[in-house]
């Protein structure tokens, strides 16, 4: 995959809203235009996730479910950093 992230986090084992909070903390250490691949699972973090970073005002790249996965297995989610909404 090409223009593959430096920034990685795995919250494949946690529950929301530590998954949420996992990932604005990745959030926070990203410069602005930086792209991080997240890994996560389950109905709950696969819709709550994704909104909750556009509602901070980034962008979702992508959520690709990862090969022989079910509807709810493991996600591979892409985002990019833009500016602070706040």
């Amino acid at each position: 995959m090409k223009n593959q992230a430096k920034h990685r986090l795995d919250i494949t084992k946690d529950l929301c809203p530590l998954t949420f909070v996992k990932t604005r903390l990745l959030i926070e250490q990203l410069s602005i235009g930086k792209i991080a691949e997240i890994t996560l699972q389950g109905e709950e973090p696969l819709k709550n996730v994704p909104e909750s970073i556009k509602e901070l005002g980034h962008k979702v790249l992508s959520l690709e479910r990862e090969t022989g996965q079910p509807p709810t297995g493991r996600h591979l989610l892409r985002i990019r950093k833009e500016k602070n909404k706040y």
